[in-house]
């Protein structure tokens, strides 16, 4: 080979340097875009950073050009409206933090997320599995089932069905079983709630609170509004001058309203329960409102057997006597002989045993009365 051939060899291509160079350059350009990119999208949330807050406010009043506006602690102020800022009174709108200057109109959204406060849920309990109150049931298909059922013959009859019930008795006897087993019968939105969770902490969103939930009802109707230990909001009301007692009497008035608002054959009813009726405000009770007081008590023999059934008919038993074991939970209420079921069924686990003896139900039986005094002398101590 000649020098110069072999020169030739070992001189890299022209075109091929270019090309080198050329894809470098693409790809550095290509990095410098995305870095750039990154750059501004940082400079950006910097700039969002050093911005001041908006405050949400609600417009009050219109005066001229200003507005008087409430702020989210209570405060109200007559503040300036922006050139481009179009609001009316009733309206919710950002305001600039320094000056309170209205920016921005922003649509209205609740207060609350009521959602987070009940329970709404479509119960499948059938009135087969409520035992030992016949007479409560059939006054509550009365009250409550039939006007929803069939509207129509109220109509024709010319009255007016009761807007609501109140649910009375010992803890445990089945108030809010049967809540639930007539909203199944009625296929009904089931909205459960506990009075104290109406009380709210600033004036005024306690109120607002229970004005939702009425409304989630009616969004849900047909629907059954539970309100459990209502004697937490409709205490008999005394002359109390604390924010706190004021504030509840606030949010008790606007549930008085919320009922007294209902339509006469609305699909929206109210249940309420309480272990305390001797301390309501008789407003609550009088007629037009929670007018149906229904006493849940105790269960009798036959109702203590019926109940025991229930809870025991999913359990394999051996030997059990229930007369005896009815005859030994006098004075128990639905709810404690459930936990007798369930204690049975724990000693025959402990023994590893699938069956459930008789010796199980009397042990549990005595555990639960242990169990309920301990509790009753718990009370005695702190209140008696």
């Amino acid at each position: 080979m000649k020098p110069d051939e072999e020169t030739q060899e070992a001189r890299p291509d022209a075109n091929s340097v270019l090309y080198g160079y050329s894809l470098n350059i693409s790809q550095l350009e290509e990095e410098n875009k995305v870095l750039k990119h990154t750059v501004g999208q940082l400079k950006t949330q910097l700039d969002q950073f050093k911005k001041p807050p908006l405050i949400l406010c609600e417009v009050r009043d219109i005066i001229g050009r200003r507005a008087v506006v409430r702020l989210p602690n209570g405060n109200q102020f007559l503040v300036e409206i922006a050139p481009s800022c179009k609001v009316n009174a009733g309206d919710t709108a950002l305001a600039e933090q320094k000056n309170l200057v209205l920016i921005k109109k922003v649509p209205a959204s609740k207060k609350f997320n009521v959602e987070r406060f009940v329970i709404m849920e479509k119960p499948k309990l059938s009135w087969k599995e409520v035992g030992g109150l016949e007479e409560q049931i059939r006054e509550i298909k009365e009250i409550i089932e039939l006007p929803m059922m069939k509207p129509q013959l109220f109509r024709k009859v010319g009255i007016h069905p009761p807007k609501g019930i109140l649910l009375h008795g010992e803890p445990g006897t089945g108030k809010t079983l049967l809540a639930k087993a007539v909203a199944a019968s009625t296929n009904s939105t089931f909205i459960e709630i506990v009075a104290s969770e109406l009380v709210q902490k600033f004036i005024g969103e306690g109120a607002k609170l229970v004005k939702e939930v009425f409304d989630l009802a009616r969004e849900n109707a047909p629907a059954i509004v539970f309100i459990d230990e209502l004697d937490a909001l409709a205490a008999r009301r005394i002359e109390i001058g604390t924010s706190g007692e004021r504030e509840v009497q606030r949010t008790f008035m606007q549930f008085l309203a919320e009922i007294d608002g209902f339509k006469p054959l609305d699909n929206v009813k109210v249940i309420a329960c309480t272990n305390r009726k001797d301390i309501l405000d008789p407003a609550i009770v009088r007629p037009g409102r929670l007018d149906r007081l229904i006493h849940v008590p105790l269960p009798n023999d036959a109702g203590r057997r019926e109940i025991f059934k229930i809870h025991s008919k999913d359990m394999t038993l051996r030997h059990v006597n229930v007369e005896e074991i009815v005859s030994r939970t006098e004075g128990f209420s639905g709810a404690e002989i459930k936990a007798v079921c369930t204690e049975a069924g724990y000693f025959a686990i402990r023994e590893n045993r699938t069956t459930v003896k008789n010796a199980d139900f009397l042990s549990a039986v005595v555990k639960v009365r242990h169990q309920e005094e301990l509790e009753g002398d718990e009370y005695l101590r702190m209140f008696g």
